[in-house]
């Protein structure tokens, strides 16, 4: 069962680090643990090999789909399909645009369970994620998009511009009288996410501090043991397996933090604000991808020529 940004809270980010369980994945797999990386090398494939695939599938793949489902919806509104993922009938008007809403949502959680993997096996790719164009870069936070961009996204649709384009029935009305349970969902995440996110940043920070002592101190002792030569990266592995371990548990809880958060809004929403949200959420990470966008950007990047060059 998907743990709530609430659970999180109480029973996981505020617990002692040292004492948090974390499965050790099976030495025989070909996931290692994050400070299985020390001395050994890096996966063939690296994430951002599979990242740029998870978005082609998300650009070619099922926002067309989705958006082919919403263009095909009935008329009619009916208000009573709350809980796009729980047992709830749907009627059969709004199967298709069910079953495509909740492929495109399932599509992120599969991203969230490899990012999970990625991490046993090397957090570093992750935490300092040089792949990454620099639209992106300015939303990541550990690793990813930071969890506070998901109920800002809901409540542009709360919210709208006076100048947005109105959309045509039934999806005119999905956000007309929104439920009091959607309403206080946000409410509920966004203050959890005030206390947790400084909580992981502060655990960031400690773990970061923490293994840079280490490291140093390891790098200390072995200097001038082997005459001619760096001490060998094998002398690093005791100080500093720990800080590993809690560098990765760091990026676990907030990737966990980012899945919990997506589950719990899709499960207020009816149907037809489940696809227009996830619409957004997927043209959103698409868009960074954009090649003409990151083209524009660029060139407002490039410095100005001087005067009188041609």
């Amino acid at each position: 069962m998907m743990r709530s940004a609430g659970d999180l809270l109480s029973c996981h980010l505020f617990s002692n680090p040292r004492n948090a369980t974390h499965p050790n994945p099976n030495p025989n797999s070909r996931f290692l643990s994050p400070t299985g990386r020390i001395g050994r090398k890096k996966s063939s494939r690296p994430f951002k090999d599979f990242y740029g695939e998870w978005v082609d599938a998300l650009r070619s793949t099922l926002l067309p789909l989705l958006r082919h489902s919403m263009s095909a919806a009935l008329v009619d509104h009916p208000v009573a399909h709350r809980g796009l993922l729980g047992g709830g009938a749907m009627v059969s008007s709004s199967d298709l645009l069910s079953t495509h809403a909740h492929a495109l949502h399932a599509h992120f959680q599969a991203y969230f369970q490899a990012l999970d993997l990625a991490a046993h096996h090397d957090v570093s790719q992750l935490l300092s994620p040089d792949w990454r164009n620099p639209l992106e870069t300015p939303f990541l936070w550990l690793g990813d998009f930071h969890p506070a961009v998901l109920p800002t996204l809901l409540r542009s649709f709360l919210h709208p511009p006076a100048d947005e384009p109105r959309r045509s029935l039934p999806f005119a009305l999905a956000w007309t009288s929104p439920s009091r349970d959607l309403t206080a969902r946000i409410d509920q995440i966004e203050r959890g996410l005030r206390l947790i996110v400084p909580a992981l940043a502060s655990r960031l920070r400690d773990a970061q501090a923490s293994f840079l002592e280490a490291a140093a101190a390891e790098w200390a002792a072995n200097r001038g043991k082997e005459v001619g030569s760096l001490p060998p990266a094998k002398n690093v592995d005791g100080a500093s397996r720990a800080q590993l371990e809690e560098l990765a548990s760091v990026f676990l809880d907030a990737n966990r933090l980012r899945r919990s958060v997506l589950a719990e809004i899709v499960e207020v929403l009816d149907v037809y604000q489940a696809a227009l949200y996830l619409e957004a959420l997927a043209q959103f990470v698409v868009g960074f991808r954009d090649p003409e966008l990151l083209h524009d950007f660029e060139q407002c990047r490039m410095p100005p020529s001087p005067p009188g060059s041609a």
